[in-house]
């Protein structure tokens, strides 16, 4: 015999290993879809980021209030495995029609390499993302539930080990979805026009889904399927209404107390029905603190993701797709879920201590909390670094010398001498209502004044050139440059203008003696080609390359001619790289995953667990609602407290979270933990026993001569 046979493996029932197989192709497929979200809204159709990252937080939130109605069809309607099979096939068709949605050549007639009908594609991605919410948020609580399911009683460590191990296949799935999909995205496909590929980066995800599915049945003769026990949502909820109707009539002193509130409904529903609303209530009460563990989980998405584009550090596998910090949590997710549950658990077992499953939640509570402190540390840190850009009422003037003399530049209180072809060390911060004149003068002779309105809370870069050549330029850039990107503006000082391309971006009609605007560029060594039509001589080079771009530096290229007629580079810098490096965020990171595995793998199985048999998916519906809760808390607490200062909302989520975890601890502290199995098998002897006594009672009495 091997160690697998029909019913079981290593003690396992071999129907798990079909249900873990199906949650990694479908995580793989859910991730895969989002990490390319964003980028689909902004790129393909054109949205701006506002309007992408509420269409994306929107689609997010959605995913998690559905689990509720496939909850319900389950336990009521369906079952668990019909449920998970009618939603997979609507989740397969919502992943197929995001992919035929980002097809560019779908509506492109003109072969222009754009879309015609740009409406159609916005209609076909949001039906698509529709069915996907319906779908993943459908099937999310009962896959786990019906996991459950497959263990016999007596079998809880090894069903402990299995929500552990599903947890492990969700972030395997999540991993490398997020590292594959971006990398499919940079293909170039299309039949008329070569675009990047995102039929082909939504097409693997849809593909992942339908593999899932197919798994999913293939196990269908091995698994445990327990039947719906009609509308039990229904029954809850009507006697839950029934329940509190009858203490409200009751409440004068002359009506003897109830052990318990719901005990008021005994007089319309059986003992049975009472006994399991009464688990359940008590577990959604625990649930209600638990949504701020999430609203602090969720912000790495989001927070520390700014946070990163602020400190230096290769954040790239390729210049043109980034790594998710999902990338950074699922790698720690992967390492930590068996060192917890192989090492750590055993290990405070032996030493004696009761590691139950409340106090472990309250120990990830604590850690997040902990790693919120270290975010803000960290942010300390980079604000320490960052330049000071000008407040409302004031202006910042960096001096830029393009001419071949030397220059003087008198501000009130500040006389400024700079050679040719340099400038001011940074920029000079003046008080608006104190800028009262500015002149400029060179090698002591006629002094010129520079009349010009300069704009609050802007900064500017003055020109200068000849004794009475100077122009004012307007920086537009009042702060670092988004997502650790460089920003690079070119100055022209031929007598004409030319065009310049850089990367495959265009500066057009570049004037003389005058500045382009900033465009920006990941990291790295970028070529560049000035193009003219009369002033560069024919045996002068034209093709250029910057220095060594890094993380949320910018730079402005003086273009000035040579002797000999030809174009030649000088470099100023005008917003330094970041400096802090991006290894200090692994503190953070590392405590937050930790805190996610002790807290969220425990609260799958407790949700799991403590859950009468026939509501096992509403309760792991209850838990994921908790996620959509924090994920809406986020959004009112961003929108409500405007912090000047990022760190003092880390501090403040923090402080949040420790409060949240001293209450649960507290509540935790006054839970008792059940066996609803036990207790549905004392309710199912009662009625054996009722069902024998009127057996007995109904059969006619028998004479003693007969006996």
């Amino acid at each position: 015999y091997t160690v697998c046979f029909h019913q079981g493996c290593f003690g396992y029932p071999l129907s798990i290993f079909f249900i873990v197989v199906n949650e990694f192709c479908e995580r793989f497929s859910y991730y895969g879809m989002r990490a390319l979200l964003i980028l689909y809204f902004r790129r393909f159709i054109g949205w701006d980021d506002n309007l992408s990252t509420a269409i994306y937080h929107t689609f997010v939130a959605l995913c998690y209030l559905t689990p509720i109605l496939g909850a319900l069809i389950a336990d009521s309607w369906l079952g668990k495995f019909k449920t998970i099979v009618s939603l997979s096939i609507v989740y397969t068709i919502g992943q197929a029609v995001i992919a035929i949605s980002s097809i560019n050549d779908l509506t492109d007639f003109n072969h222009d390499g754009s879309p015609d009908n740009l409406p159609a594609h916005v209609a076909l991605s949001m039906i698509g993302l529709a069915l996907i919410a319906l779908g993943t948020g459908g099937i999310k609580p009962c896959v786990s539930a019906f996991g459950g399911d497959q263990f016999e009683e007596g079998q809880e460590s090894q069903r402990n080990r299995f929500f552990s191990i599903f947890y492990l296949a969700i972030n395997a799935g999540s991993l490398l979805s997020t590292i594959i999909t971006p990398m499919l995205r940079v293909q170039q496909c299309g039949i008329h026009s070569k675009q990047a590929c995102y039929p082909l980066a939504f097409g693997v995800p849809a593909a992942l889904m339908a593999i899932a599915l197919i798994v999913f049945v293939i196990g269908s003769g091995m698994y445990k399927k327990f039947q719906p026990q009609g509308n039990v949502m229904g029954k809850v909820v009507k006697c839950i209404g029934f329940a509190i109707k009858n203490r409200f009539r009751h409440r004068s002193k002359e009506f003897p107390k109830r052990e318990h509130w719901l005990d008021w409904a005994k007089e319309k529903y059986d003992e049975r029905l009472i006994s399991q609303i009464k688990m359940v209530t008590r577990v959604m009460f625990l649930y209600i603190p638990l949504p701020m563990f999430w609203a602090l989980f969720d912000q790495q998405g989001s927070r520390w993701t700014l946070q990163a584009t602020a400190m230096s550090g290769k954040i790239t596998t390729n210049s043109s797709s980034p790594l998710h910090p999902q990338t950074v949590n699922a790698i720690l997710i992967v390492i930590m879920v068996p060192i917890v549950d192989a090492v750590i658990y055993p290990l405070i077992a032996k030493c004696g201590f009761n590691f139950t499953s409340l106090k472990k939640m309250t120990v990830g509570m604590f850690l997040a909390s902990m790693a919120f402190v270290a975010a803000a540390i960290v942010q300390v840190e980079i604000d320490k670094t960052l330049p000071v850009f000008p407040q409302q009422n004031e202006v910042q003037i960096k001096v830029l010398n393009i001419g071949n003399g030397t220059m003087t530049i008198y501000f009130p209180g500040k006389e400024v001498t700079l050679n040719q072809m340099s400038q001011t060390n940074e920029f000079m911060t003046f008080d608006v209502d104190k800028l009262t004149s500015i002149n400029i003068s060179s090698n002591g002779l006629s002094i010129i004044p520079v009349t010009h309105k300069f704009e609050q809370g802007n900064r500017h870069t003055l020109l200068v050139w000849a004794p009475n050549n100077y122009r004012v330029i307007k920086d537009g850039l009042n702060q670092k440059p988004e997502k650790g990107e460089n920003g690079i503006r070119f100055v022209n000082t031929f007598d004409e203008s030319f065009n310049i391309t850089m990367d495959g971006k265009v500066y057009v009609n570049v004037t003389s003696h005058n500045a382009s605007e900033y465009q920006f560029f990941p990291l790295g060594t970028k070529s560049f080609t000035i193009s003219s039509t009369q002033q560069i001589p024919q045996q002068c080079k034209n093709n250029f390359q910057s220095s060594n771009l890094e993380f949320g530096s910018a730079y402005t290229y003086v273009i000035s001619r040579k002797s000999d007629g030809c174009p030649d580079l000088h470099m100023f810098e005008d917003i330094a790289p970041n400096t802090i490096n991006m290894a200090l965020q692994i503190p953070q990171y590392f405590l937050i995953t930790c805190g996610e595995v002790v807290f969220s793998v425990t609260g799958l199985e407790f949700s799991y667990s403590q859950a009468p048999s026939n509501m096992k998916s509403v309760l792991q519906a209850g838990w994921l609602l908790t996620v959509a809760v924090g994920n809406i808390i986020v959004l009112i607490v961003a929108g409500a407290g405007q912090f000047s200062e990022q760190w003092a909302e880390y501090i403040l989520f923090a402080a949040l979270l420790l409060v949240v975890c001293v209450i649960f601890a507290i509540m935790a502290r006054f839970y008792t933990y059940v066996n609803p199995a036990e207790i549905e098998a004392q309710f199912d002897n009662a009625d054996k026993k009722k069902s024998l006594e009127n057996i007995y009672s109904t059969m006619p009495p028998v004479a003693q001569t007969q006996m």
